[in-house]
């Protein structure tokens, strides 16, 4: 008769196989696929940013607003936060 329980001091020990099927935290199955997280368009020359030199694909200009933070001393740049602040 096989046992599943690998009990050491106490506690469940072993495989976690053996007690649940992979699953998320909100209890649904998981799903494999062969590249997580990454989107089927990744490898498209329409989407891909790339640079040689100074001749860029798809850059956006320069960010130039923001605002002006405090304790800053006698600091001459970097006094402007640009970004998302919480």
């Amino acid at each position: 008769m096989a046992t599943f329980s690998k009990k050491m001091m106490g506690k469940e020990v072993g495989d976690a196989d053996t007690y649940a099927a992979p699953h998320k935290m909100n209890g649904k199955a998981l799903v494999m696929s062969e590249n997580p997280g990454k989107s089927s368009s990744i490898s498209s020359l329409n989407t891909m940013k790339m640079s040689v030199g100074v001749i860029n694909n798809g850059v956006t200009e320069t960010k130039t607003t923001g605002i002006v933070t405090r304790g800053n001393g006698a600091a001459t740049k970097g006094t402007i936060a640009r970004g998302p602040m919480a």
